[in-house]
């Protein structure tokens, strides 16, 4: 009997040398992987890039200050919004006579944009609005973001002439 427990013994030690060697290979493949991949997933340097901006008026100054509004007339006014770069706000106001005031009357505003290739004013930004009273004070808030040209609001009254705004330049 002693020979039987000291050969079951003998093949328990083997088998578990065996596995013992199994997971010390494993885990020595799974530490060089490990270290292969970090060695390859190195990171790049920094490297530091500095940013500048000037900020540059409008060259022709539109009014800080919220002139008048006068029918058959398009005021424009800027406004100041603490952005940086070509960010400007502006507000056009003007005065609409209702043509038939017993009738609502519906208008539309238009930012128009210069184009020195085709030598036109181009549409940038609409929108409508309407009342219905005799007449009303009208205002618009229109914003132009990091394009800089010439421009100018035009508001179209239903039944009534166009008015346009002088132009004003917005420059970065």
């Amino acid at each position: 009997m002693t020979t039987r427990s000291a050969a079951a013994l003998a093949s328990g030690t083997a088998n578990t040398v065996k596995l013992f060697v199994a997971a010390l290979a494993f885990t020595s493949a799974y530490v060089g992987l490990s270290a292969y991949h970090n060695a390859n997933s190195a990171t790049e340097p920094v490297t530091t890039i500095t940013l500048s901006a000037r900020e540059t008026p409008i060259s022709a100054p539109i009014g800080q200050t919220a002139p008048a509004a006068r029918a058959g007339e398009v005021t424009i006014s800027g406004v100041p919004d603490g952005g940086a770069g070509c960010a400007g706000s502006y507000v056009a106001r003007s005065v609409v006579v209702n043509p038939d005031p017993d009738q609502a009357v519906s208008y539309g505003w238009r930012l128009t944009r210069w184009s020195p290739a085709s030598r036109t004013w181009r549409t940038y930004l609409v929108d409508h609005d309407g009342f219905a009273a005799a007449e009303s004070t009208v205002e618009w808030r229109p914003h132009v973001s990091g394009n800089t040209g010439w421009y100018r609001v035009e508001l179209a009254v239903e039944g009534v002439k166009t008015v346009r705004s002088e132009r004003f330049q917005v420059s970065c």
